[in-house]
């Protein structure tokens, strides 16, 4: 019961953020291939306000950045990057913000305890630039969801972002460039990674991901 009241936050907080993208996602969809042409008539000023409104959706994990990108790459091309990692390193500063003021570093004190979690949380924290810039790699694993992980296990600020900076790039870019180049709103949407090309790149990032995340949390053995 002790441990249920303290740490409901992260917790909820935690299945909050893998749920809710999946919802908000599905919505998305339907409203951009619903109202596609009135997304086409866009100006710049509406671009801009859709940028900030979806700094404050992807962190509090309404909309996932990769879907983001597709359907930024697909309206205005390669002009996407820039706003796209905008929404990016907004949304990693205010989810760190938000659950440092929350939680106040308690249930990484919590874990701290566990020795074997403990000696995890070393691992990663002698090498956590390198951690996070893997962990951000992979296209499957949940943006907000890493983001708030990060801020839970008191992980420098400087490295999240500079480690979700570099680790985005490759899927940002694979993102802008396959919305860029798809004929049809709904047929991009519904089958995000439908050539071959984006289905290995896809592979690739996250055999790398996952070999690089594995390698700073496994415990090294002693020489």
């Amino acid at each position: 019961m002790k441990f249920s009241i303290k740490y409901s936050f992260p917790l909820i907080s935690s299945i909050f953020l893998t749920i809710i993208p999946l919802i908000f996602s599905s919505a998305l969809t339907v409203a951009v291939i619903t109202h596609e042409q009135i997304v086409l008539d866009f100006s710049w000023q509406d671009w801009v306000w859709a940028t900030l409104i979806c700094c404050i959706t992807c962190t509090f994990a309404f909309t996932p950045p990769t879907l983001l990108a597709l359907i930024f790459g697909y309206f205005i091309g390669w002009q996407a990057v820039l706003p796209v990692f905008l929404m990016n390193m907004v949304a990693i500063f205010l989810v760190n913000a938000v659950t440092k003021r929350i939680d106040g570093d308690k249930f990484r004190a919590y874990l701290s305890e566990n020795k074997k979690v403990n000696a995890i949380l070393e691992n990663i924290r002698k090498e956590e630039l390198k951690f996070i810039f893997f962990t951000k790699l992979s296209p499957i694993l949940p943006f907000a969801l890493t983001n708030f992980v990060f801020a839970l296990s008191g992980a420098k600020l400087k490295n999240i972002l500079i480690g979700g900076f570099f680790g985005m790039i490759p899927r940002t870019l694979l993102a802008v460039w396959t919305g860029s180049q798809a004929k049809e709103i709904r047929r991009l949407l519904e089958n995000p990674n439908e050539g071959n090309l984006q289905k290995i790149l896809i592979i690739i990032l996250v055999i790398v991901s996952v070999g690089g995340v594995m390698y700073y949390v496994l415990p090294k053995k002693s020489s």
